[in-house]
């Protein structure tokens, strides 16, 4: 039997933080869990503003303190969450305090570069799909779109009915090192669903994006010295 473990569980508390930063009694602990959830559900799927699943979020931090939320958005284009002279971030953080009931701060980081993050790259494979394009010639692009950022290796696989085929199956493809049980090697996980005519296909993409406590880590990892601008970083 294959022992298959979640790359971001098994670094969680060891070379990488928790997504949610927070301490609560037994009590009060599931509530505040599922209010994370209702949260990044809230933003990653929102009803009204289509334009939120084109802006690139790859991850959700939520620190709490006695008085207040903090929401922390890592974003590839920030402008589409913004909106002119920040209506658009007034009334998501208006929606938020109603979801909630608390106060809330609301914070929006641009991501350097969105090709090795491997949630950005499942999400961008689900759209080519929706839009019935080959799926062999989607992994391979995104394969190569990904090893041009900078990345050390990258892994896909899809699950299910793959090109509209009567039984489900599962396709991998992998280019460079992915080295899974490597505790430094900074390994980034994601996973989306595609909403095809036929069925759910799932995407699963594993990024090597270096080793941690490289001096070029992670996200900013051989971008040399030409790239040396600063983050943008929004606070509401």
């Amino acid at each position: 039997m294959g022992q298959k473990v979640n790359p971001v569980a098994f670094r969680t508390g060891v070379t990488i933080g928790w997504k949610s930063r927070w301490y609560a009694s037994k009590k009060q602990f599931g509530e505040l869990l599922l209010e994370d959830k209702k949260v990044r559900d809230h933003i990653k799927n929102h009803p009204k503003r289509t334009q939120y699943r084109n802006a690139g979020i790859d991850r959700i931090e939520i620190e709490r303190t006695t008085d207040e939320v903090r929401v922390i958005m890592f974003v590839a284009r920030p402008g589409l969450i913004i909106g002119k002279k920040g209506q658009e971030v007034e009334l998501l953080q208006e929606e938020l305090q109603n979801l909630t009931g608390r106060r809330i701060n609301l914070k929006i980081e641009e991501i350097g570069r969105p090709e090795i993050m491997a949630q950005l790259v499942a999400e961008d494979i689900c759209q080519q799909l929706a839009k019935r394009s080959s799926f062999r010639r989607t992994m391979k692009r995104s394969m190569e779109q990904t090893m041009d950022a900078g990345a050390k290796g990258i892994k896909i696989q899809l699950a299910g009915r793959l090109g509209g085929a009567e039984m489900a199956r599962r396709e991998k493809q992998s280019l460079g090192s992915v080295p899974l049980s490597t505790l430094t090697a900074k390994i980034d996980y994601g996973f989306a669903e595609a909403m095809t005519a036929q069925g759910h296909i799932g995407v699963q993409v594993w990024v090597n994006q270096g080793t941690h406590g490289e001096e070029t880590d992670g996200a900013d990892a051989q971008e040399g010295q030409a790239s040396k601008k600063p983050k943008r970083t929004y606070k509401r």
